[in-house]
């Protein structure tokens, strides 16, 4: 399938979405869900940089002088430094009706555009976005596919390299190089590395800690690749594993197997988290379980959509996101155990192909 035809499915799935909400027009401001939707990137910083999208066809691009952008494919708006551009954008939409504002689209524009014409009824639009990009293609799976072959490399010669008096730093910085030796664009997001207490705290901040003996070693990771994000947990115990953490290490692989296990078209999120939830609690570690069980990724690391108790919508095939139980003792230990998942036809496929058994490393 060319390029042309899939930007033209990927339109028409936010238009009949559009259609189903009742919204006359789209401002899509997000530059991820722009590329989405036309395979132009660009990063506006404080400038307007607005895909309108018109029920009745007649979408527009809203650009700055400054972008190096052409042949679009749209009719394009362009304005300068100087210009009104909230005005501009609302001299060329319809002045009443139901419009859909990207959830990250800046007060800076929207409230001037209200001004400019406040007749129009403005709402939250994202969702006509987001649910299309929620459900990947072919390609998009195989770049994801990719991602994490290339995370699962580097996962295991982290591993591999850790010894004693490494810092956490260190590890961080040796797993970011080692993104980009194995030929990703880099991290996804900050690298998380955290040993023995370090790692009760979800989104520790690696830091000059000194691996010990009988220390939990979580590593939670990623990488861009093709512009597609990658996302694991893993961990490990330095030297020796203390019976009581190898316990709660059991626990929380059980609890990311059963979900993972039930994941399939037409189950629902709430009853995910639920399957991993009941696993913890039962075990009486309920309370040191303290996030949701999963979030959505593709181009970004976090993009909409989770799976938590208060996700009453369905698995569909094409969704990837994360099943990353975790059990936190302050004080004393971490576990967590992430894996990305593609919801298939019939039931899921795992991306990662790193072990999950615990295992003594350096």
């Amino acid at each position: 399938m060319n390029k042309k035809t899939v930007y033209a499915e990927r339109l028409k799935k936010v238009l009949d979405a559009m259609s189903a909400q009742g919204l006359n027009g789209l401002i899509v401001s997000d530059p991820q869900s722009i590329w989405y939707l036309t395979g132009i990137f660009n990063e506006p910083y404080e400038r307007l940089f607005v895909l309108y999208l018109d029920a009745g066809g007649h979408h527009k691009f809203f650009l700055n002088k400054l972008f190096n952008i052409h042949g679009s494919g749209f009719e394009e708006i362009w304005m300068s430094d100087t210009d009104d551009a909230a005005g501009i954008l609302a001299s060329q939409m319809a002045n009443s009706g139901k419009l859909g504002i990207d959830k990250v689209w800046p007060a800076r524009f929207l409230i001037p555009l209200i001004q400019h014409n406040p007749r129009v009824s403005y709402v939250i639009g994202s969702s006509c976005v987001d649910d299309a990009r929620a459900c990947k293609d072919g390609e998009e799976q195989d770049y994801m596919r990719e991602a994490s072959r290339i995370n699962d490399a580097v996962m295991e010669k982290a591993a591999a390299f850790l010894s004693a008096g490494m810092t956490e730093k260190q590890l961080a910085e040796y797993i970011d190089a080692r993104y980009r030796a194995e030929g990703a664009e880099g991290p996804s997001f900050t690298t998380i590395v955290s040993f023995g207490k370090n790692a009760a705290d979800p989104h520790h901040s690696p830091d000059d800690t000194v691996v010990r003996s009988g220390d939990c070693v979580l590593i939670d990771m990623g990488c861009i690749k093709n512009r597609y994000c990658s996302d694991m947990t893993r961990t490990y115990f330095f030297g020796t594993a203390p019976d009581e953490f190898t316990a709660i290490h059991d626990i929380v692989r059980s609890a990311n197997e059963k979900a993972e296990s039930i994941i399939k078209p037409g189950v629902r999120f709430c009853d995910i988290d639920a399957a991993a939830r009941s696993i913890i609690t039962d075990a009486g570690y309920g309370e040191n379980f303290t996030h949701r069980l999963g979030h959505f990724i593709g181009q970004s690391d976090h993009e909409q959509g989770d799976v938590s108790s208060a996700n009453t919508a369905v698995a569909k095939a094409g969704m990837i996101f994360s099943i990353e139980p975790g059990i936190y003792i302050p004080g004393r230990v971490g576990v967590r155990i992430e894996d990305l998942v593609l919801v298939t036809e019939c039931g899921c496929e795992r991306l990662n192909k790193v072990e999950k058994h615990w295992k003594i490393i350096g």
